[in-house]
């Protein structure tokens, strides 16, 4: 959670370091204000698979980094493809699912309370397991069968 002042884009480096290194990342999923260099070359750097659909207007990078390589390939195969078909392609849509529980939070409430940054976290983290808690009797529960 940042303030109002901070992008999202900035961000994401930081999210990254705190995954420990001993833990393995498949891939980052992100919408497209995280299509610049850094973000990238940050989700390059941790061997992870970049998902981010290219902008609109975007043109092909100087291929010099592995970063930039990933980002041509993505923006070569949603140009061949269509953006659509990239989408699914790419699994992209996976990420509505994190989208519509954001949505869901948000529901719970279009504002907090707290003016303070510190008691905002705290009540961003009531609404969650408030959510948590309505949400849990209709997850099913599923067991392996040999």
């Amino acid at each position: 959670m940042t303030g109002n002042d901070v992008g999202d884009a900035p961000i994401l480096p930081v999210l990254l370091a705190q995954i420990p290194e001993e833990e393995d990342i498949a891939s980052v999923m992100a919408d497209g204000a995280y299509d610049t260099r850094r973000c990238h070359e940050t989700i390059a750097e941790c061997g992870a698979q970049t998902v981010i659909p290219p902008r609109k207007n975007a043109k092909p990078w100087s291929p010099t980094t592995p970063g930039a390589i990933a980002r041509n390939e993505a923006l070569r195969a949603a140009d061949r493809l269509g953006r659509t078909i990239w989408r699914w392609w790419s699994e992209y849509h996976r990420r509505s699912r994190v989208e519509a529980k954001m949505h869901c939070i948000k529901l719970l409430g279009r504002r907090l309370s707290a003016t303070d940054f510190d008691r905002q976290i705290t009540e961003f983290h009531v609404r969650v397991a408030t959510l948590n808690r309505f949400t849990a009797p209709g997850i099913p529960v599923t067991h392996a069968v040999a």
